[in-house]
């Protein structure tokens, strides 16, 4: 009996250690490259004639939309995979040179690191809403963060999998919501060199998630 049950409590052990380094790469890939931080100075810039209390809604649908891009795609990525004929190893190759692309363009926040054209960021003033477009598509779940989720999906293969990507998910969302919120005060402490610090951080991480897509896609398709 006693064997029994440190047998159980063992693979319990085993268990949870498992989720908590998938849910801590999980959220470490998808955070890295949807860096909330750096959608920052845009949101102060579209919301300088806001109230508080319209800046706080705006914050709030951002996130809401940011959450319901993000979880669509976690539980459709293998339906799009199967509908399109891509195979995971194809999708991990394509998504590791989008996430690579967004990293370079962190590591290079002076020169390449606008997600958005002079135009797109006119137009974005001239609307009565900001909250879908551009802020939660493409700022903060744009062509990187859903190439992650995707490949998140490519890889799960039990429910308890996407349950622990849809907490990384929400995780990343509320920081992103609390961000948003603080921006303000956020941006007054760190200012732009701190800014480009925090964005240069998460570029690099961003750029070694995207070696590692390409690299795992690689070994897939070649059965390595």
């Amino acid at each position: 009996m006693s064997d029994f049950v440190t047998s159980s409590i063992s693979d319990v052990l085993l268990y949870m250690s498992g989720a908590v380094s998938l849910l801590f790469a999980s959220f470490t890939s998808l955070f890295s490259v949807a860096n909330p931080t750096a959608v920052m100075p845009l949101f102060i810039s579209l919301t300088e004639t806001y109230s508080d209390e319209e800046r706080r809604s705006t914050a709030r649908w951002t996130s809401i939309y940011m959450f319901l891009i993000l979880i669509i795609f976690l539980l459709s990525g293998t339906i799009i995979l199967s509908f399109f004929g891509i195979s995971i190893a194809g999708i991990r190759i394509a998504g590791g040179l989008i996430i690579m692309r967004a990293a370079y363009s962190m590591l290079n926040p002076d020169k390449t690191g606008r997600k958005l054209t002079e135009e797109d960021e006119i137009d974005a003033r001239n609307k009565n809403d900001i909250s879908f477009s551009p802020l939660a598509m493409p700022m903060l779940s744009g062509p990187g963060s859903i190439a992650v989720v995707i490949g998140f999906a490519s890889q799960a293969t039990t429910m308890a999998d996407y349950i622990i990507h849809g907490v990384s998910i929400s995780l990343v969302v509320l920081i992103a919501y609390g961000v948003l919120r603080l921006s303000p005060m956020i941006m007054r402490h760190m200012g732009t060199i701190g800014m480009n610090i925090m964005t240069r951080m998460m570029g690099f991480i961003a750029l070694a998630i995207s070696v590692q897509f390409i690299l795992s896609g690689i070994s897939l398709f070649f059965s390595l």
